[in-house]
């Protein structure tokens, strides 16, 4: 079990009294087909347009007169399975959004593909500690696909601790998360 020092306790405690006085926030949830839409295959190229090679910088193509256009691969995906504090517990609002990415999982155009589930903590407590919890919370999500179908050969799990927040405060719940990404081969 971590400990946090007073300081951290009371950084928290004024925290949560700044969201109550502010309101509860509104959860984001997404359906099957925003996900599938996310990592689904590229869009069909544009009519008129052909392809070429041109090997060369991007500007020296954009002088020949080669239209350059850079494909990025999806981004992450944060489904927003959110933990409490030292937890790896699923919450009933984290399962709602892995029922519909498991359904996402399953249509045609993401069926092939293997995803990275990678879990967050925040930064109370020792790295190593965060380290495996961010781990379990990984496998936790990947435990709840499973037991909605879709294959575990498809899905790695991997934790990163606290080494990769998302909110500018290291403590914040924010950071307390699980995310996926398309598996880059």
């Amino acid at each position: 079990m971590r400990k946090r020092s007073g300081f951290i306790a009371f950084v928290a405690l004024t925290g949560a009294a700044v969201l109550s006085v502010a309101g509860p926030a509104a959860a984001q949830t997404y359906k099957a087909e925003d996900i599938v839409k996310h990592f689904g295959p590229a869009a069909a190229p544009k009519p008129g347009v052909t392809r070429g090679l041109c090997v060369g910088t991007e500007a020296e193509c954009a002088r020949a007169g080669h239209a350059v256009e850079i494909v990025k691969p999806p981004s992450a995906f944060d489904l927003v399975v959110k933990f409490k504090y030292d937890s790896d517990v699923l919450e009933p609002e984290a399962k709602l959004n892995l029922d519909e990415f498991a359904k996402a999982l399953k249509a045609p155009q993401l069926s092939a593909q293997t995803f990275m589930v990678e879990g967050h903590t925040d930064a109370a407590g020792a790295p190593g500690y965060n380290l495996n919890l961010s781990q379990r919370r990984a496998q936790a999500v990947v435990r709840y696909l499973g037991q909605h179908g879709v294959e575990a050969s498809r899905l790695i799990a991997k934790g990163y601790g606290q080494s990769r927040p998302i909110a500018p405060d290291p403590l914040s719940g924010d950071n307390r998360r699980v995310e996926t990404r398309l598996r880059a081969e």
